[in-house]
């Protein structure tokens, strides 16, 4: 069902005028918008990043071994999902692997910068795609998954934002979450990206159960490589905040070495490996009705 972002009644219709009282979304360069006024502009994101995104995370190691982590947890935790909506799909780097691993399942993608969009539609045609501020998601019980990765840590409000994905799932379904992980590992690289903290050991396990989720599987990811990772974050710690880009521009040998290792890596969490440290995190969490 939809649900007005306005008078939060909840829904049914081929429009997305609101029958209760009349509200109807914005439309932002063609695109529907449901926060215009945090469409150009927002302190959680940079819109500039969006071109250098979209050059490099098909090749980058990082976002390989991370699509391919997300599409096998999907797969393992729900495999007859019908409906998919992701939180934060930037570019639709990740919305593309879930549509190809899903061929037949309604796909869906939202940013609060719209400037993302048309990349995301240029990978994932077939995607209904709109922008949102994820604090106030306009539908009620209609997807089987949510997922959002490395989006929480952008928003200060992460309590709420669980709460209205949790809201928005459909009766059996649930959420799949990447977040950066460890204080210790904050560097310039996080205010570049604008994140608002690094994620504590269960904390994100918490802050799901608080919202009326089961975690059902739980695991740090980046862990074979955490001492490159860390020499990379201390040996620039202090520097300035302006550029973000060196641990994703790498030269094309080091970037299969790292490939090979998440490989690796993932080959023994897919065995069961459960790894306690890592770069990110990965939880996966089923919707209790409340």
């Amino acid at each position: 069902m939809k649900r007005c972002i306005e008078c939060l009644s909840a829904y049914n219709s081929a429009n997305w005028q609101c029958p209760e009282c009349g509200f109807l979304p914005a439309s932002v360069d063609g695109t529907l918008a449901f926060s215009p006024e945090f469409s150009s502009a927002t302190t959680g994101f940079r819109p500039e990043v969006f071109s250098q995104l979209a050059n490099l995370e098909a090749s980058n190691f990082w976002f390989r071994a991370r699509n391919s982590l997300l599409v096998w947890a999907i797969k393992q935790h729900f495999q007859s999902m019908r409906s998919f909506f992701e939180i934060g799909c930037g570019t639709g780097v990740v919305l593309r692997s879930v549509s190809t691993a899903f061929p037949g399942a309604r796909m869906a993608g939202s940013e609060i910068l719209s400037a993302g969009l048309p990349y995301a539609a240029e990978r994932v045609g077939e995607a209904e795609l709109f922008q949102m501020d994820a604090r106030r998601i306009p539908y009620d019980q209609e997807f089987d998954v949510i997922g959002a990765f490395d989006v929480l840590e952008h928003i200060e409000e992460d309590g709420k934002v669980l709460d209205e994905i949790h809201r928005a799932i459909a009766p059996g379904g649930g959420a799949v979450f990447t977040v950066p992980q460890h204080s210790w590992l904050w560097s310039s690289t996080d205010e570049y990206a604008c994140h608002v903290r690094r994620y504590g050991a269960g904390e994100l396990k918490r802050k799901l159960e608080n919202a009326g989720f089961r975690v059902v599987f739980e695991t740090s990811f980046v862990s074979l490589l955490l001492p490159l990772l860390y020499a990379s974050r201390f040996s620039r710690r202090s520097a300035p905040a302006e550029d973000g880009m060196p641990e994703l521009d790498l030269h094309p040998v080091i970037n299969r070495a790292l490939l090979a290792a998440m490989a690796i890596e993932r080959g023994l969490i897919k065995a069961g490996v459960r790894f306690p440290i890592g770069g990110s995190g990965l939880v996966v969490a089923k919707k209790i009705e409340r």
